[in-house]
């Protein structure tokens, strides 16, 4: 009787598993305005770079030229050559700070967006604090409130105090934290909400607070300035608080009404006392320097009211001409 053979088969190799995939890292992007800063361009990138270097992310450093006419474009050409993580947007002109942040915000590709100033007087090491609040809180934006100013002097401190007082008192429905300038983190839903303003009049500070969403302070003593001069003078900061102060409320144009109906009610009372007594008392030249003194003093009233009214007119003519906010001339990125 034959007997069956029994028959083996080999086993096929066990497969290796497939080694997991590096989740890829977080990108942050920081956006640094320059202008004229060719004093402060190696500080400012060794700064921030000192401070990223340890963080758990991917970061691109957006250095805007805002038409600087010192070495600041060739320092950061450098600057870009040295490290891949630089982007350097040259602007055609100097448009103004506000219109070089909105350029590298438009940029900016990362899910959050750091803004710093040049001068390293919001000191990149608050990098590191700036996203563990962000992460903590689960805020939109984070923003730099500061508890001291050091390297300022008394009355840009009074000036800037009291600025920040009158306008949050008569702003529209928009609370612009005290103490506050444009060092913040802002996360991707809250900078695509900023991108769609296209104002061409803008006062940053107050479309940062003017797009809502959750908003959490972090105090900080700010820093004197590393090298160099100041860019601001007071006639600009002054041009700047009118910006807030038309770009966000109405309520001048409402004072120059009240003030003149209040003044039209007082000099049809007046008027007409001065007709009375004319008829019954007869008229004299008594009166003249009071006359005058009062001519003077409505016509600078109606001065200052048109003066008012022609500030909202032109901002209204700029809007209505819908030009770009800037042109860039040339962008460098790896």
């Amino acid at each position: 009787m034959a007997t069956a053979k029994k028959t083996t088969t080999a086993k096929a190799p066990a497969k290796k598993k497939a080694a997991p995939k590096k989740k890829p890292k977080e990108l942050i992007s920081i956006i640094v305005p320059c202008y004229n800063e060719e004093d402060m361009i190696d500080l400012c990138h060794k700064a921030i770079t000192k401070a990223i270097d340890p963080l758990p992310y991917d970061f691109e450093i957006i250095y805007i030229n805002d038409g600087s006419s010192d070495k600041t474009q060739e320092l950061l050409e450098k600057t870009y050559k040295s490290d891949k993580r630089a982007v350097i947007i040259n602007l055609s002109r100097n448009f103004g700070k506000e219109a070089a942040m909105t350029a590298g915000i438009d940029s900016a590709k990362g899910t959050a967006l750091i803004i710093l100033d040049a001068d390293l007087q919001d000191p990149p090491e608050l990098i590191k604090e700036l996203i563990k609040i962000w992460k903590d809180t689960g805020a939109d934006v984070v923003y730099g409130q500061r508890m001291e100013r050091e390297g300022e002097t008394w009355l840009k401190k009074f000036t800037a105090k009291s600025f920040y007082s009158v306008i949050n008192y008569i702003a529209n429905n928009v609370e612009i934290p005290k103490n506050t300038g444009d060092f913040r983190l802002m996360n991707r839903r809250s900078i695509d909400a900023l991108i769609q303003l296209r104002e061409k009049h803008r006062f940053m500070k107050g479309l940062f607070a003017w797009i809502g969403y959750k908003q959490v302070a972090m105090p900080y003593n700010r820093a004197p300035r590393a090298a160099g001069e100041t860019k601001w003078n007071y006639f600009q900061l002054c041009n700047l608080a009118l910006e807030g102060i038309a770009g966000f409320s109405t309520v001048p144009l409402r004072v120059a009404s009240i003030f003149g109906l209040i003044i039209s009610m007082i000099s049809f009372i007046f008027g007409a006392f001065i007709i009375f007594k004319t008829i019954f008392f007869g008229s004299d030249v008594a009166g003249w320097a009071s006359l005058s003194v009062m001519i003077s003093f409505f016509s600078g009233l109606q001065l200052l009211s048109i003066g008012i009214l022609g500030e909202y007119i032109g901002r209204i003519f700029g809007e209505s001409k819908k030009r770009p906010l800037y042109f860039i001339e040339s962008t460098s990125t790896n």
